[in-house]
């Protein structure tokens, strides 16, 4: 079970860093740019990486070359500039990531070629913001190649730990989820959240009443998606990168189809009916995505999901025109 990392920032190392500590695969290959300074980046974290593999489930990282990748199973790539280097952490601004499209999408067109030359049948998983119409443009490269985005899968995440700490419960108790980009324009299925049988929100209402104190949920909800929605930007103000979440999800997402478990999470995978790459809830296995499941969404979350839509197809349209 190989996997493939294609850049080693802070992000492919968080990837791989948590690969080796979840025991998700046998070997990790990390891939870098040719130049000596990339080269010698992929070398030493595969080098400080492996020292403290000892410890851990057996699995073998190193570095290597895209030859490297004819025979691995899934193939991450991370490779691209990050929020603060590409300026997208103005909270104001409704773009969000999707500034980053530009140069990112001209990143991977020189990436995933090298990827199709020598293998046509792994699956591409895309982390690199913004993931989902980036996955688009490695679709269009790759078209033989299952192609996935990590999409709102650590949204998702961040909205369960949120809830659950106005609940005062553990995050694994509570069932919600974020669908649409990740992004500015992501949509919070507050239709469906729970906790226990309990809808989220009646229970907050309920307890809170309880307290003798008021509740407004209007307030509520815009606090939680607000909290959610830049938590990224949050994190890199405090750390200059967001990149241990989405390691964690990352190897996760590897296990799942390793395993081919079944694993149920809302990931990026291309939606016909809105012509875009986007996150529903999806059955995820050894083939990448093989059933998007059909959600019951009230009609606020289904207008909300099309404006999601739109927003990633327009920055696609966008990309289109300034290439030509």
């Amino acid at each position: 079970m190989k996997v493939g990392i294609i850049g080693v920032g802070a992000v492919g190392t968080s990837c791989a860093k948590a690969m080796l500590l979840r025991g998700s695969c046998h070997e990790i290959v990390l891939i870098e740019r040719d130049d000596d300074a990339a080269q010698l980046r992929a070398k030493g974290v595969a080098a400080d990486l492996s020292h403290g593999a000892v410890l851990l489930p057996p699995a073998r990282i190193r570095p290597g070359t895209y030859e490297d990748l004819r025979d691995a199973s899934v193939i991450i790539i991370t490779a691209g500039i990050n929020e603060r280097t590409g300026e997208a952490i103005d909270r104001n601004d409704p773009r969000g990531r999707l500034l980053l499209l530009p140069q990112n999408a001209n990143i991977y067109r020189e990436i995933v070629p090298r990827i199709v030359a020598v293998n046509t049948d792994a699956i591409i998983l895309v982390v690199t913001d913004p993931p989902d119409p980036l996955a688009d443009v490695a679709r269009r490269l790759a078209p033989s190649n299952p192609v996935i985005s990590s999409g709102t899968f650590l949204d998702t995440l961040r909205f369960r730990l949120q809830l659950a700490q106005w609940i005062g419960c553990h995050p694994s108790s509570v069932e919600a989820m974020v669908i649409g980009e990740h992004g500015t324009s992501q949509v919070y299925v507050w239709s469906s959240a729970r906790v226990g049988s309990e809808p989220v929100l009646a229970h907050l209402e309920r307890v809170t009443l309880e307290a003798k104190k008021d509740w407004d949920e209007s307030s509520f909800r815009s606090q939680v998606e607000r909290d959610v929605k830049y938590a990224n930007i949050s994190i890199i103000e405090g750390t200059g990168a967001s990149q241990h979440g989405i390691g964690i999800v990352t190897a996760r997402l590897v296990e799942a189809i390793l395993r081919d478990e079944g694993l149920v999470a809302p990931v990026g995978v291309f939606q016909p009916q809105f012509n875009v790459t986007l996150s529903l809830p999806s059955i995820i296995g050894k083939s990448g995505v093989s059933r998007v499941l059909v959600s019951s969404l009230s009609d606020e979350d289904t207008g909300k999901l099309a404006k999601s839509a739109t927003a990633i197809r327009d920055a696609l349209d966008d990309l289109d025109r300034q290439s030509g």
